[in-house]
């Protein structure tokens, strides 16, 4: 967590999840497919798996106010029975700016002073605490209307949808470390973190891309298992685990499905 003094930087794909108390500055968060003139006191909350930036507005005060970050294990710990994926940060279609009056940004501006003061002390549980003033943040945004948005582009449902699949499918990659968390891997797997049905995920990007939601994934997973092969010396083992298989043995069939070539014979060529 930390005290912001300048614009918020354009979106990196494995920053983790944030929350964002805007206090003073006039910008546009352009969030998925959906941008938001954030132009007064706000709570904004960003989704690592969705591409952000934040646009100064021309001539406007530069953004200040407060940033928390934190992973997804976290969040799960400090969200203990309350189902995640109807929550503000969870929700890749989801509302992520919630304007504030003077009493809100008071009270708010409060709570983010004592995470930094809890971050910054040798109490053993203050972890605790600041779970616990994590999912305080996330209930209090829960009863706030949220702001409207406005189109980046003009879009059909089926476009939208599309939009959003390849967003998620895109910022899976590239994968930096074996020991990170493993892709999500099938179309149900998208479908649940979009909240739509399989079936609507499906008939969407065959009618925009013209190819089915299984072919985009095949792909992007090929081509990153050809660089992991190629440019890391990770195990083929740890190669198909981070990469959602659950066995090396599917892997290397799925593998020599879409090339031709076993993953040892690809990496190590005669």
């Amino acid at each position: 967590m930390e005290d912001v003094r300048r614009v918020m930087g354009a979106f990196s794909r494995r920053d983790h999840f944030k929350v964002v108390l805007v206090l003073e500055g006039a910008n546009e968060l352009h969030y998925a497919t959906r941008s938001y003139a954030v132009d007064r006191p706000a709570l904004v909350f960003t989704n690592r798996l969705v591409p952000y930036s934040w646009e100064l507005v021309e001539g406007g005060a530069e953004q200040q106010g407060y940033v928390c970050g934190f992973t997804e294990s976290f969040l799960h710990s400090a969200m203990r029975g309350v189902s995640l994926k109807e929550s503000v940060l969870y929700k890749v279609d989801g509302n992520p700016v919630y304007f504030l009056n003077d009493e809100q940004r008071r009270y708010l501006t409060e709570v983010f002073v004592r995470m930094l003061r809890d971050q910054d002390s040798d109490y053993p549980h203050k972890h605790d605490l600041l779970r616990s003033q994590l999912s305080l943040l996330i209930h209090e945004a829960a009863q706030l209307p949220p702001a409207r948005s406005y189109p980046a582009v003009p879009t059909t449902a089926a476009e939208r949808i599309t939009n959003l699949f390849l967003t998620l499918l895109d910022v899976q990659f590239p994968v930096t470390a074996p020991s990170d968390e493993p892709l999500l891997k099938n179309a149900q797997d998208y479908a649940d973190r979009l909240a739509v049905h399989v079936n609507s995920l499906n008939r969407a990007v065959k009618e925009v891309t013209g190819k089915p939601t299984t072919a985009h994934i095949a792909e992007r997973l090929v081509n990153e298992a050809k660089m992991l092969l190629q440019h890391t010396d990770w195990p083929v083992a740890d190669i198909a685990d981070r990469l959602g298989f659950g066995y090396a043995t599917y892997f290397a069939r799925f593998f020599k499905q879409h090339t031709g070539s076993t993953p040892l014979a690809f990496r190590h060529p005669a």
